[in-house]
């Protein structure tokens, strides 16, 4: 049985989606999310989540598959995905990763070495409280010191994340980040062609800002309403997602609709500037720039390489 993967990644609004499903027609592939918010069911407007029509026939995996109430970890995703990918491999198609999220895409296809054996609840509970004392951000600023690669990664509002990191960090006296680098991590069990997508800054803000404005036009707060009434709230982490947690801090009456939606262009934004530094950071990536070319010739270019 072959071992070949293909990875389609970049930052948000890049521009994934049409391109991942003209390679899975060509290639006779099928398509594994990885975003690690359109995993959670109910939650598609603000996940920017693929409709049934766009996917024009093309199998997808890694959607709407937890509820929103349920903590999903990475290990989670990773015995959730590694069986899509092997089921898909057994009726000889290509496994295509599609998505921003890069930790999802090591999970996959690094030897990853999260330590997981390894806790210390009271030291976890001390920090949960100081979270909720002090706020997020006071605990994330604990990792600027101790780990800053992990610091500029995790955002402050992913509280689980900057836990385990500092968790990590006193439990081993090493930084949680150098568990995921080296070389030899990105040696996994497939033989992986990585393509990013990327283009010119200014243009990809325009793109996110206007992709937020369509989101809002298309029903972002009648979505966070019904999942209000069904009974998800703020505290629960899919909720932190951007577009989600800014709306229901408007929903809560803390801020103003205009400043919901400009809190989340700015934070989409952020998270763009760092999917970009997280994939620079893999040797494997092969960056390709949206300004030089347009979307046909992208298609040829990895077409034509992966066929070598």
């Amino acid at each position: 049985m072959n071992n070949k993967l293909l990875i389609i990644a970049g930052p948000t609004a890049v521009g994934k989606t049409s391109l991942s499903i003209k390679l899975a027609k060509a290639l006779n592939g099928e398509i594994i999310s990885t975003d690690s918010m359109q995993i959670y069911k109910y939650m598609d407007i603000g996940s920017a989540k693929i409709g049934k029509d766009e996917m024009d026939g093309v199998m997808h995996h890694m959607i709407d598959v937890v509820d929103p109430r349920d903590p999903f970890s990475v290990a989670d995703y990773k015995e959730k995905a590694d069986k899509a990918i092997e089921d898909i491999l057994s009726r000889n198609k290509l496994p295509i990763l599609v998505g921003g999220t890069g930790l999802y895409i090591n999970a996959l296809t690094c030897k990853m070495n999260f330590t997981e054996a390894d806790k210390d609840e009271n030291y976890r509970n001390e920090l949960e409280s100081l979270a909720e004392e002090k706020g997020n951000e006071f605990i994330h600023n604990m990792l600027k010191d101790v780990d800053p690669v992990s610091y500029n990664e995790i955002h402050y509002n992913n509280r689980k994340r900057v836990i385990r990191a500092l968790e990590v960090y006193k439990l081993t006296n090493k930084p949680f980040s150098s568990f995921n680098l080296g070389e030899e991590i990105y040696n996994g069990p497939y033989e992986v062609k990585y393509y990013v997508l990327d283009m010119n800054r200014e243009a990809l803000y325009d793109r996110i800002n206007l992709r937020v404005d369509i989101m809002m036009k298309n029903g972002l707060l009648e979505e966070c309403i019904k999942l209000r009434e069904m009974g998800y709230n703020s505290s629960m982490q899919s909720m932190q997602g951007i577009g989600y947690k800014e709306m229901f801090y408007y929903l809560d009456n803390k801020i103003t609709l205009d400043e919901a939606v400009e809190m989340i262009k700015k934070g989409s934004r952020n998270y763009a500037k760092r999917q970009l530094t997280w994939f620079r950071r893999d040797p494997r990536a092969i960056f390709i720039n949206k300004d030089n070319l347009n979307e046909e010739e992208i298609f040829n270019k990895i077409l034509l390489d992966y066929k070598k």
